[in-house]
């Protein structure tokens, strides 16, 4: 197998676990953006700083704490496999939920930045022609924040991409089932293939500069907006 068709399987599967991540980001990042933009309650800031952490926590030890919370032994793992027989450790699945959890904040941050920016004077002129609450958000408030949150999603993906020290504790590095391009490349290395891992970091660059190139375009576009 040469080094392009070494690089095309964890170069699939890291697209397949970086999407599923930041689709799920998308539904917890805008949900909870939404909630801290507009919710005024006692732990607030918290609660913000807490969904934050795993922007400075090492990947290492968010990938300790998914190990004891979703493990075989873990507190949500255990149930998991005993009542439906199900294991996330060392699954393409544990792998999305590493995913996940580390892009998690790029996602909540642009999303309340985003919600905060919309004027409320808008949404209360929605409200006075008797738009329901959710029609003011669908039809009001999204359509004035998705630049930003479009771009705190393409940051997710690029670093879901990219994820490698939780990941790798969680989904481990199994080839074709949970070996993501950034444990392919550490595998490369440790053993000495240099031409795949030439391959690896090149189409992980290039995909990661597109994303922060379409990322940064948005934002600037959001901002002049």
């Amino acid at each position: 197998m040469n080094a392009a068709q070494s690089a095309w399987i964890p170069l699939a599967l890291s697209l397949k676990v970086a999407g599923w991540a930041t689709l799920i980001d998308l539904v917890l990042g805008v949900g909870l953006g939404l909630l801290l933009a507009r919710g005024r309650f006692p732990g607030r800031e918290l609660l913000d700083a807490v969904l934050t952490l795993p922007m400075v926590l090492p990947p290492t030890v968010l990938g300790y704490y998914l190990l004891v919370l979703i493990g075989k032994r873990g507190w949500f793992g255990a149930w998991l496999y005993e009542q439906l027989g199900i294991q996330l450790i060392f699954t393409w699945q544990g792998a999305v939920i590493a995913a996940s959890v580390v892009s998690l904040p790029l996602v909540l941050k642009a999303a309340r930045a985003a919600f905060e920016g919309v004027d409320p004077q808008l949404e209360n002129a929605g409200r006075v022609l008797g738009l329901s609450e959710a029609a003011v958000f669908f039809r009001v408030t999204l359509p004035l924040a998705w630049r930003g949150i479009l771009a705190g999603l393409l940051l997710s993906f690029a670093r879901s991409l990219g994820e490698f020290g939780a990941t790798l504790m969680v989904a481990g590095s199994i080839p074709g089932r949970t070996q993501t391009l950034s444990v392919a490349v550490y595998e490369a290395v440790q053993s000495g293939q240099d031409g795949v891992a030439n391959v690896l970091v090149l189409v992980t660059s290039l995909t990661c500069i597109v994303v922060l190139l379409l990322a940064g375009r948005l934002l600037r576009g959001s901002a002049v907006r």
